[in-house]
Protein backbone atom coordinates (compact mmCIF):
# COMPACT_ATOMS: atom_id res chain seq x y z
CA UNK A 1 0.00 0.00 0.00
CA UNK A 2 1.55 3.10 -0.96
CA UNK A 3 1.28 6.59 1.56
CA UNK A 4 0.17 9.39 0.47
CA UNK A 5 1.93 12.59 1.46
CA UNK A 6 -0.35 15.58 2.03
CA UNK A 7 0.63 19.03 2.55
CA UNK A 8 -0.13 21.69 5.14
CA UNK A 9 -0.86 24.30 1.88
CA UNK A 10 -3.00 22.19 0.77
CA UNK A 11 -5.25 20.78 4.25
CA UNK A 12 -4.74 24.23 5.91
CA UNK A 13 -4.10 22.74 9.05
CA UNK A 14 -2.81 24.94 11.60
CA UNK A 15 0.65 23.12 12.07
CA UNK A 16 1.32 23.39 15.88
CA UNK A 17 -2.12 21.93 16.87
CA UNK A 18 -0.76 18.48 17.32
CA UNK A 19 0.27 16.70 20.39
CA UNK A 20 2.71 14.58 18.45
CA UNK A 21 5.13 14.68 15.52
CA UNK A 22 7.54 12.76 13.41
CA UNK A 23 10.82 14.38 12.29
CA UNK A 24 13.31 12.50 9.68
CA UNK A 25 16.15 14.21 7.85
CA UNK A 26 17.40 13.05 4.75
CA UNK A 27 21.02 13.88 3.53
CA UNK A 28 21.90 15.14 0.24
CA UNK A 29 25.37 14.30 -0.37
CA UNK A 30 27.26 17.79 -0.46
CA UNK A 31 24.33 19.44 -1.15
CA UNK A 32 23.48 19.59 2.40
CA UNK A 33 20.02 17.97 3.77
CA UNK A 34 16.19 18.44 3.93
CA UNK A 35 14.09 18.30 7.56
CA UNK A 36 10.56 17.03 7.49
CA UNK A 37 8.39 17.01 9.81
CA UNK A 38 4.60 15.60 9.53
CA UNK A 39 2.01 14.59 12.18
CA UNK A 40 2.85 11.19 13.94
CA UNK A 41 0.66 9.02 11.19
CA UNK A 42 3.29 10.56 9.13
CA UNK A 43 0.66 11.30 6.37
CA UNK A 44 0.73 15.25 6.45
CA UNK A 45 4.09 17.23 5.88
CA UNK A 46 3.89 20.02 8.20
CA UNK A 47 7.39 21.73 8.17
CA UNK A 48 10.05 21.55 5.56
CA UNK A 49 13.90 22.68 6.02
CA UNK A 50 16.14 22.62 3.35
CA UNK A 51 19.67 22.94 4.86
CA UNK A 52 22.33 24.20 3.14
CA UNK A 53 26.27 22.77 3.70
CA UNK A 54 29.55 24.32 5.05
CA UNK A 55 27.63 27.25 6.49
CA UNK A 56 29.47 28.49 9.23
CA UNK A 57 26.32 30.87 10.53
CA UNK A 58 22.91 29.08 10.60
CA UNK A 59 20.29 31.27 9.64
CA UNK A 60 17.54 28.30 8.79
CA UNK A 61 14.02 28.77 7.61
CA UNK A 62 11.19 26.76 7.79
CA UNK A 63 8.72 26.31 5.35
CA UNK A 64 5.27 25.01 6.06
CA UNK A 65 5.96 22.32 2.50
CA UNK A 66 8.42 21.53 -0.02
CA UNK A 67 7.17 24.41 -2.19
CA UNK A 68 8.75 26.89 -0.06
CA UNK A 69 6.24 28.90 -0.76
CA UNK A 70 5.30 30.08 2.91
CA UNK A 71 7.92 30.70 5.36
CA UNK A 72 6.59 29.52 8.86
CA UNK A 73 9.91 30.33 11.21
CA UNK A 74 13.07 31.64 11.36
CA UNK A 75 15.76 30.42 13.41
CA UNK A 76 18.79 32.78 13.56
CA UNK A 77 21.98 32.56 15.19
CA UNK A 78 23.52 35.50 17.14
CA UNK A 79 27.12 34.47 16.00
CA UNK A 80 29.33 31.70 14.09
CA UNK A 81 28.86 28.11 15.64
CA UNK A 82 30.37 27.83 18.94
CA UNK A 83 30.02 25.71 21.85
CA UNK A 84 27.52 28.47 23.70
CA UNK A 85 25.93 29.81 20.55
CA UNK A 86 22.55 31.61 21.08
CA UNK A 87 19.67 30.97 18.15
CA UNK A 88 16.90 33.34 18.03
CA UNK A 89 13.57 31.71 17.16
CA UNK A 90 11.20 34.55 15.10
CA UNK A 91 7.61 33.46 13.88
CA UNK A 92 7.58 34.90 9.90
CA UNK A 93 3.66 35.93 9.43
CA UNK A 94 4.11 38.53 12.93
CA UNK A 95 7.37 38.89 12.47
CA UNK A 96 7.71 38.20 16.69
CA UNK A 97 10.51 37.06 18.37
CA UNK A 98 9.42 33.94 20.38
CA UNK A 99 12.40 33.55 22.47
CA UNK A 100 16.00 31.81 21.78
CA UNK A 101 17.38 28.55 22.44
CA UNK A 102 21.38 29.16 23.81
CA UNK A 103 23.84 25.69 24.14
CA UNK A 104 25.33 25.49 27.59
CA UNK A 105 29.06 25.84 25.84
CA UNK A 106 31.57 23.37 27.09
CA UNK A 107 28.98 21.58 29.73
CA UNK A 108 27.56 20.11 26.01
CA UNK A 109 30.33 18.18 25.10
CA UNK A 110 29.52 15.56 27.64
CA UNK A 111 25.75 15.94 27.97
CA UNK A 112 23.83 18.07 25.56
CA UNK A 113 22.07 20.98 27.78
CA UNK A 114 20.74 23.99 26.37
CA UNK A 115 18.66 26.64 28.10
CA UNK A 116 14.94 28.03 26.65
CA UNK A 117 14.92 31.45 26.93
CA UNK A 118 11.92 34.22 26.55
CA UNK A 119 12.03 37.37 24.14
CA UNK A 120 13.80 38.98 27.11
CA UNK A 121 16.46 36.76 27.26
CA UNK A 122 15.18 35.38 30.29
CA UNK A 123 15.52 31.50 30.83
CA UNK A 124 12.63 29.65 31.05
CA UNK A 125 13.29 26.35 30.58
CA UNK A 126 15.83 23.65 29.62
CA UNK A 127 16.35 21.09 26.98
CA UNK A 128 18.26 18.09 28.16
CA UNK A 129 20.10 14.92 26.62
CA UNK A 130 18.19 12.09 28.52
CA UNK A 131 21.43 10.66 30.90
CA UNK A 132 24.60 10.99 31.57
CA UNK A 133 25.75 8.06 31.31
CA UNK A 134 23.61 7.66 27.75
CA UNK A 135 25.45 10.55 26.56
CA UNK A 136 28.89 9.50 27.15
CA UNK A 137 28.25 5.97 25.73
CA UNK A 138 26.70 7.55 22.45
CA UNK A 139 29.83 9.97 22.55
CA UNK A 140 32.85 7.69 23.01
CA UNK A 141 31.60 4.23 22.88
CA UNK A 142 28.41 3.76 20.06
CA UNK A 143 26.10 6.38 18.25
CA UNK A 144 23.90 3.28 17.75
CA UNK A 145 22.43 4.66 20.98
CA UNK A 146 19.25 6.54 20.27
CA UNK A 147 18.71 9.94 22.01
CA UNK A 148 16.31 11.23 23.84
CA UNK A 149 15.38 14.58 24.56
CA UNK A 150 13.57 16.46 27.25
CA UNK A 151 11.94 20.17 27.44
CA UNK A 152 10.91 21.13 30.64
CA UNK A 153 9.25 24.51 31.50
CA UNK A 154 10.08 25.69 34.88
CA UNK A 155 9.96 22.28 36.60
CA UNK A 156 7.47 20.67 34.12
CA UNK A 157 8.17 17.99 31.42
CA UNK A 158 6.41 19.81 28.38
CA UNK A 159 8.08 17.70 25.83
CA UNK A 160 10.11 14.46 24.82
CA UNK A 161 12.20 13.97 21.74
CA UNK A 162 12.73 10.01 21.20
CA UNK A 163 14.82 8.81 18.58
CA UNK A 164 14.24 5.79 16.24
CA UNK A 165 16.89 3.34 16.09
CA UNK A 166 17.98 4.29 12.64
CA UNK A 167 21.92 5.50 12.50
CA UNK A 168 21.76 6.57 8.51
CA UNK A 169 18.09 8.09 8.89
CA UNK A 170 18.07 10.52 11.95
CA UNK A 171 14.44 10.60 13.46
CA UNK A 172 12.24 11.56 16.10
CA UNK A 173 9.19 10.73 17.46
CA UNK A 174 7.81 13.93 19.41
CA UNK A 175 5.28 14.37 21.71
CA UNK A 176 4.23 17.34 23.40
CA UNK A 177 1.51 15.50 24.85
CA UNK A 178 2.40 16.29 28.72
CA UNK A 179 1.71 19.99 28.04
CA UNK A 180 -1.71 20.11 29.34
CA UNK A 181 -1.75 23.58 30.11
CA UNK A 182 0.27 25.08 27.27
CA UNK A 183 3.46 26.29 28.71
CA UNK A 184 5.53 25.41 25.90
CA UNK A 185 5.30 27.34 23.33
CA UNK A 186 4.56 24.80 20.59
CA UNK A 187 6.73 27.27 17.77
CA UNK A 188 9.76 27.43 20.24
CA UNK A 189 9.41 23.06 20.36
CA UNK A 190 9.26 22.32 16.72
CA UNK A 191 12.40 24.92 16.48
CA UNK A 192 14.58 22.79 19.20
CA UNK A 193 13.57 19.42 17.10
CA UNK A 194 15.22 21.00 14.07
CA UNK A 195 18.12 21.96 16.09
CA UNK A 196 18.55 19.30 17.54
CA UNK A 197 18.61 17.33 13.70
CA UNK A 198 21.03 20.38 12.45
CA UNK A 199 23.52 21.35 15.19
CA UNK A 200 23.75 17.98 17.55
CA UNK A 201 23.35 15.81 14.87
CA UNK A 202 27.22 17.19 13.50
CA UNK A 203 28.50 15.86 16.61
CA UNK A 204 27.61 12.16 15.61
Amino acid sequence: MTTIYKNNRENKVDPYSFTKYFAKKSFLKIFGGEIRIYDEHKTNLLFYVKQKAFKFKEDITVYSDESKSKELLKIKARSVIDFSSAYDIVDVPTNQKLGALKRKGMKSILKDEWDILNPSDTIIGKLTEDSFLYALLRRFLSNLIPQTFNITIGETLSGVFRQTFNPFVPQFHIDFGMDASGKLDRRIGISAVILMQIIEGRQG
